[in-house]
């Protein structure tokens, strides 16, 4: 995930180390960890998320966004952007699939542990990593794929700004493909105040113009995640999948 933070300048990190990479479910931080996690209201984000890595070796399971898989496996391999890369999962299985590929988050601390985790994986040469604060600074170019997969946040997130960004960064005949929570989970004691769009919510903040994107997918649908108890439990997600016109 990516969270606003005032940055001077967007960091390249492709050839930092750290000694952890990957975990935890899909690219999703736990609920309950989130609600017992939220910054406080003078911390800078960059800080807090800095922080929330190192609390742990590493916060993310290391494996694909299962819904990146699932919409992105039949394209042709080309340039992605990944928007919140976290520890990387994400970014590294594209450049598994042959994508050259941008990850950026706003920690610094997630990047070096991506960074390792494509140097690991022998992919360290298609895979550049960038620090950005995403409501200050965006990576620079055209991508024929931009990935945002829950790209959610507390406090005065401009979620929409950065996925109208995102569709500027979409090249002719690209896809932007947005993976969002439905809304907490049902077993989430604490239910902090947080925007969950529907599919069709965000494809109306985009703004698309009229004739000039196709609407590939745009569907809500359960899934099963572990809950905090270990016990399986099932959680609402959407997904909006849209491709422009070449």
């Amino acid at each position: 995930m990516s969270v606003r933070v005032p940055v001077e300048e967007a960091t390249t990190v492709s050839d930092h180390q750290h000694q952890a990479h990957h975990q935890h479910q899909p690219h999703e931080h736990s609920e309950h960890d989130h609600a017992r996690h939220q910054p406080d209201p003078d911390q800078a984000p960059q800080d807090y998320w800095d922080g929330r890595y190192l609390e742990s070796d590493r916060m993310w399971s290391g494996e694909p966004n299962p819904a990146l898989v699932r919409e992105v496996s039949e394209l042709p391999p080309g340039r992605a952007l990944d928007l919140g890369c976290g520890e990387g999962a994400d970014s590294v299985w594209l450049a598994r699939q042959g994508w050259r590929v941008t990850g950026t988050d706003i920690s610094g601390v997630a990047l070096e542990r991506a960074a390792l985790h494509a140097a690991e994986a022998g992919l360290a040469d298609r895979v550049e990593w960038q620090r950005h604060d995403l409501a200050e600074s965006f990576p620079e170019g055209e991508f024929d794929l931009v990935s945002a997969c829950f790209l959610h946040s507390f406090g005065d997130f401009p979620r929409e700004k950065i996925l109208r960004a995102a569709v500027t960064a979409v090249a002719p005949g690209g896809v932007l493909l947005v993976v969002g929570h439905g809304g907490w989970a049902p077993w989430q004691e604490d239910k902090p105040e947080l925007d969950f769009p529907t599919a069709d919510e965000v494809l109306a903040q985009l703004e698309l113009p009229d004739g000039a994107w196709e609407v590939l997918v745009a569907e809500e649908y359960e899934r099963t995640q572990c809950r905090p108890d270990g016990r399986p439990g099932t959680r609402t997600d959407n997904t909006l999948k849209v491709r422009r016109r070449a």
